[in-house]
């Protein structure tokens, strides 16, 4: 997972919207591709709540050969959050005024904190355009806001979200933090790092993979088979495996602090009236949404594609839910391929 991962200390003061100052920050990212002399032939990938630097990893349909996504040509990019716990400054990093680890000390973040954290790494690159942002949920997120705060960027693709975090999938995502702060071995956001809150991290796993896929694809996928080992059913077993592997690569607080970010997502927090804001964003954006999403249900995408002038809408069909962004990434590229080669031959022309 760290393979081809750097990261960056920078002597650069970042203040999030909850008023902390970080006087210095870690950066994990990872590219692909080489900068042009103007700098300008950027590709932004924005991962989602787990996700990390690693793209290739987890956007692996992107890269290949029939992928959009081209390092002969783009610099392409990927900055993992803070809040994160793969590299970037985050809940598993050191306080600086404390030497211990930040833990459940660490501060609240927004969505908004996630594009001006990025943006410490674009400036100090010098970077002057950014050609795409795009990413799925979470990611996807980012990339909306990205839109509204950068003028670099150029245009954008959003896959499986809306214009805010949904009362909906705040509930599914605190009834997941609730899950691990009913762990034994979780106290106010603290815990030994010897014995982490590893049960319920497991638990809030099984919430969230349940969202993330639809009854039918675990009728097809499961049934009511019973695993020959274990003697449970096997969508209990799957659903075990899941949470344990989470919980060996991921922090608990990491989880929180990130679930928490996406709750804050709403384009119109203080800004006006979500018609009035994405009415104002004129960039070509490309707004994906999957039938069978439950966690953000294709009617969000509907309406973001209303409130932005200049958008493409696609609709598309899949069994696997939430997921289907990380999947079908057939689907993916047909939408992405012409979207990115109109504003090339627009550019140019």
């Amino acid at each position: 997972m760290n393979e081809g991962i750097t990261i960056t200390n920078l002597k650069k003061s970042w203040t999030t919207e909850s008023g902390y100052t970080f006087d210095e920050v870690d950066i994990a990212w990872k590219s692909w591709g080489k900068l042009n002399e103007n700098k300008d032939n950027v590709i932004l990938i924005c991962h989602a709540l787990t996700g990390h630097a690693a793209a290739d990893e987890w956007f692996s349909g992107l890269f290949d050969e029939a992928g959009i996504l081209d390092p002969d040509h783009q610099f392409i990019l990927c900055v993992n959050s803070p809040g994160s716990c793969y590299g970037s400054t985050g809940p598993t990093s050191i306080n600086p005024k404390t030497d211990k680890v930040w833990q459940g000390d660490f501060p609240a973040i927004t969505i908004r904190d996630i594009v001006t954290f990025h943006q410490l790494l674009l400036d100090e690159w010098d970077i002057q355009g950014i050609e795409l942002v795009l990413g799925g949920s979470m990611g996807g997120m980012t990339a909306l806001e990205f839109a509204i705060m950068d003028d670099r960027v150029q245009s954008a693709a959003l896959f499986v979200m809306g214009k805010a975090h949904s009362p909906w999938a705040i509930g599914i995502s605190e009834a997941q933090r609730l899950a691990i702060q009913a762990d034994q071995n979780w106290e106010n956001g603290f815990y030994n790092p010897e014995e982490p809150p590893l049960k319920g991290l497991a638990a809030a796993r099984a919430m969230a993979m349940i969202t993330y896929r639809t009854a039918k694809n675990y009728e097809e996928k499961f049934s009511r088979k019973i695993h020959p080992d274990k003697h449970i059913f096997q969508v209990e077993s799957y659903l075990h495996y899941q949470g344990k592997k989470l919980g060996d690569r991921f922090d608990a607080n990491t989880y929180i602090t990130l679930s928490k970010a996406m709750d804050t997502h709403d384009v119109s927090r203080g800004r006006g009236s979500h018609k009035e804001v994405l009415g104002n964003l004129k960039k070509p954006v490309l707004i994906v949404g999957f039938d069978s999403d439950r966690l953000y249900p294709i009617h969000e995408q509907r309406e973001l594609a209303d409130l932005i002038p200049n958008s493409t809408l696609a609709e598309l069909s899949s069994p696997f839910g939430h997921d289907a962004f990380l999947i079908e990434f057939d689907q993916l590229n047909a939408q992405l391929k012409p979207f990115y080669h109109s504003l090339k031959t627009s550019h140019s022309s």
